[in-house]
């Protein structure tokens, strides 16, 4: 059988919910060879100030080197690895990202519905990111 998933896109907000998507986005990559970019999505600030425009660039300059760390396993497993800062909300820039980088898959964490309130998760990004990416998502647990 062909590999499916040439293009991996992984998006990460390092918190430990994301382990989980990111273990399996990586065996789907080295089973099918895939290209991968790890996305992190700095959320913008409208009309900031100087004060607030500086963090929004700490937070960036954080978030790439946390992606450089995480690439190099990717990269030891000699797979073609990208990293991606953005700076934006988080929906359009997971969309927008997808898109121009042509994923074929979008691997990233959800988290369990609660039974006795399933419309609470419809306002979710992984649910929001389901909907409005062109690609098959697969949403971890």
């Amino acid at each position: 059988m062909l590999p499916r998933f040439k293009h991996l896109l992984i998006p990460l907000d390092f918190t430990e919910k994301n382990r989980a998507a990111l273990e399996i986005g990586f065996e789907i990559a080295v089973h099918n060879h895939s290209r991968v970019t790890l996305l992190h999505v700095v959320e913008e600030i409208t009309d900031a100030d100087e004060e607030l425009k500086q963090f929004v660039n700490r937070l960036s300059e954080r978030g790439a080197a946390e992606l450089e760390r995480t690439a190099q396993r990717f990269a030891e497993a000699k797979l073609a690895v990208e990293t991606k800062v953005r700076v934006g909300h988080r929906l359009q820039e997971i969309v927008r990202d997808s898109v121009e980088r042509g994923a074929d898959l979008i691997v990233m964490s959800s988290h369990k519905v609660d039974p006795a309130s399933p419309l609470k998760s419809w306002n979710t990004l992984s649910y929001q990111v389901s909907i409005a990416c062109p690609c098959p998502i697969l949403l971890v647990k």
